[in-house]
């Protein structure tokens, strides 16, 4: 059967004929250097699975209307609508190079035949890797808002001072695209210089679906430049921690199917293994911080995880924040733990790792203006722009997430891999 493109063109020329020799040749050289971009087994195997799925919740979906049904089906869509695209235009393939060797068919027509195979087989890439893609499940915090948080690592004075422009950067492209933030905690120092030391800061970003945007930016942050206290003007390394936490909503209700006391939710936390300590806030804040008890720490006995809030004049206010981010903390610790779990076997099986939130991910080098990422490869050469929360940011950003895409494809192939070498 032709291609709809294919069925125009042969309309349109008829049995015109052409003797140029070379160009059949060339014609026939083009059929077997043609192949269609391979697809794994087991992914399509799943693919396939999954539409055959989304068929049967539509149909049941004809009959009666269920709310749940409806969601699973329309999360299923894009993995049907991809897989059509797919194995239709590989249909296709072998019925074009059957047409182009058949020395019966016209040259003309071969040479539109030669053409349409090219933009198929193209095509075809296209459509693998939007097959693949459309397979990586959601992540479960996709959709939440986050906290980022800053701690300074190895360098002192000059790796506090780099976790304060890490957040300032954050904090200005947050802005430049109307993303809503507040700063829930900063425990700072005054530099030698004017600069400001972080000993650690909490940004929480309000607008839903930020988890998702700023999780690839979770990692060891190294800066190579000459501190304001260096006397030799000698470059220094250091770094400086982020670590991208879901933020969850205070109400239960407010979580859909989960649940905050669900033993098996990752929101899960047991009041009984939390310690509840109130105290005087310290630092500067008038009277106010020495005459009352409103900072709040938390400590989950069984993870030693503590959480101390004291920013807020409430104490009920540093509590409700205290808890949200003690959440956060516990439930990407868990879900962290699985995929460590997971990526273990993975290595053992089938060879596949991925980058942890311990790893360096980028430098930002200060005498050569340049900023690039370890994963994703990318270099920018506008350092300035980069650290305002600029278009360079973006760029990174996008070229990240990419990478993860490419790995998370990786990783549906390697667990498919891994559950076939089980049966």
């Amino acid at each position: 059967m032709l291609t709809t493109h294919f069925a125009r063109s042969f309309a349109r020329y008829g049995t015109r004929r052409s003797p140029c020799l070379a160009r059949q040749c060339r014609l026939q050289s083009c059929v077997t250097s043609t192949q269609a971009p391979t697809i794994s087994p087991a992914v399509l195997a799943r693919a396939r699975a999954l539409t055959a799925e989304h068929l049967q919740l539509s149909q049941r979906l004809l009959k009666e209307y269920d709310a749940q049904v409806a969601k699973r089906a329309g999360s299923l869509a894009s993995v049907a609508s991809a897989l059509d695209g797919w194995e239709t235009a590989n249909r296709s393939l072998p019925e074009l190079q059957e047409l182009i060797r058949d020395p019966a068919t016209d040259s003309e027509l071969r040479s539109i035949a030669s053409e349409e195979l090219q933009s198929t087989a193209d095509r075809l890439g296209v459509l693998a890797s939007q097959l693949q893609t459309a397979l990586i499940p959601e992540h479960p915090f996709a959709q939440l808002p986050c906290f980022i948080e800053f701690r300074p690592g190895a360098g002192g004075d000059e790796a506090a001072i780099f976790a304060g422009d890490l957040l300032r950067m954050y904090q200005a492209y947050c802005k430049r695209h109307g993303i809503r933030t507040s700063l829930l905690k900063l425990d700072s120092a005054a530099s030698a210089g004017s600069d400001e030391k972080i000993q650690e800061a909490v940004l929480e970003i309000e607008t839903p679906g930020s988890y998702d945007l700023f999780r690839s930016e979770a990692g060891v942050h190294r800066v190579q430049r000459v501190p304001a206290t260096e006397k030799q003007g000698r470059t220094h390394t250091s770094a400086a921690s982020v670590m991208v936490l879901p933020s969850f909503p205070t109400r239960d209700e407010d979580l859909g199917e989960l649940s905050f006391d669900d033993p098996d939710s990752d929101y899960y936390v047991n009041i009984k293994d939390v310690r509840i300590d109130t105290m005087r806030a310290s630092g500067a804040g008038g009277q106010h911080v020495n005459k009352t008890d409103s900072a709040v720490r938390l400590t989950h006995i069984p993870t030693s995880t503590v959480v101390a809030m004291q920013d807020s004049r409430s104490q009920q206010q540093n509590r409700t924040k205290a808890w949200q981010v003690l959440r956060a903390r516990l439930a990407q610790a868990r879900r962290e733990a699985r995929e460590e779990e997971r990526a273990q076997l993975r290595v053992s099986v089938v060879g596949v790792a991925r980058m942890g939130r311990g790893d360096k991910v980028r430098t930002y080098n200060w005498s050569q203006q340049r900023v690039t990422d370890h994963r994703s490869g990318i270099t920018i050469h506008n350092l300035d722009d980069m650290m305002g929360g600029g278009e360079n940011l973006d760029k990174v950003i996008a070229s990240v997430k990419e990478w993860l895409k490419m790995k998370d494809v990786e990783t549906l192939i390697a667990d498919e891999e891994a559950a076939r070498l089980k049966t």
